[in-house]
């Protein structure tokens, strides 16, 4: 080989620190702003679904799950001592729009049983809604844990901490639509009663 490499450099390109530190602080704000975006909507969708829990405080709900859904794979990539770069954060959104998905449709049958299943309790409503959507999110979020896993294991190591972060934030999201978020809608119901009696 004569000292020749067989690999010829096509391109080099670096961020230095003050424009990746623009770039992670405008990540950051849109972050808030998708979160915010998505209070907004919720309360909106919801805004006819005012008893036993106002509008609001489901979209308050999937904010506290998204937050729970953003950390974990978070901290992970600290532990882990990963870059956090633009791919990191279209994970983190990617996550986000994903969590929020799932949350909306439980959330969604919590609605239409409210109307149609009036003599039940509100806690018996959010568990039969969970069983009617249970099927639906596993699936959902198995086929693209799925897909992840193959992009992980047989991708191009360029996607590797990409698809890392989105199926740790693929799991815990599906956890905390099903096991965080319709709890919370129960708890918040069960505090407003405590607040009136």
């Amino acid at each position: 080989l004569d000292g020749k490499s067989l690999f010829e450099e096509k391109r080099f390109s670096s961020i230095g620190p003050v424009v990746g530190q623009e770039l992670r602080s405008r990540a950051w704000v849109a972050i808030l702003l998708v979160i915010l975006g998505i209070v907004l909507f919720i309360a909106f969708a919801f805004r006819h679904v005012s008893e036993p829990v106002a509008s609001w405080k489901y979209g308050t709900i999937i904010v506290i799950a998204l937050l729970h859904d953003i950390i974990i794979p978070t901290g992970v990539v600290a532990f882990l001592g990963k870059d956090v770069d633009t791919l990191f954060i279209i994970a983190l959104l990617s996550i986000m729009g994903l969590s929020v998905h799932d949350s909306i449709v439980v959330f969604d049958r919590v609605r239409e049983n409210l109307r149609l299943k009036k003599g039940l309790e509100f806690g018996e409503i959010v568990g039969k809604s969970l069983e009617q959507t249970f099927v639906r999110s596993i699936n959902t979020s198995l086929t693209i844990i799925l897909v992840l896993f193959a992009l992980y294991f047989f991708g191009p190591a360029s996607t590797k901490d990409f698809s890392l972060i989105l199926l740790i934030g693929m799991f815990f999201g599906t956890y905390s639509s099903i096991f965080l978020g319709s709890p919370l809608l129960v708890t918040m119901k069960e505090w407003q009663e405590r607040k009136r009696g």
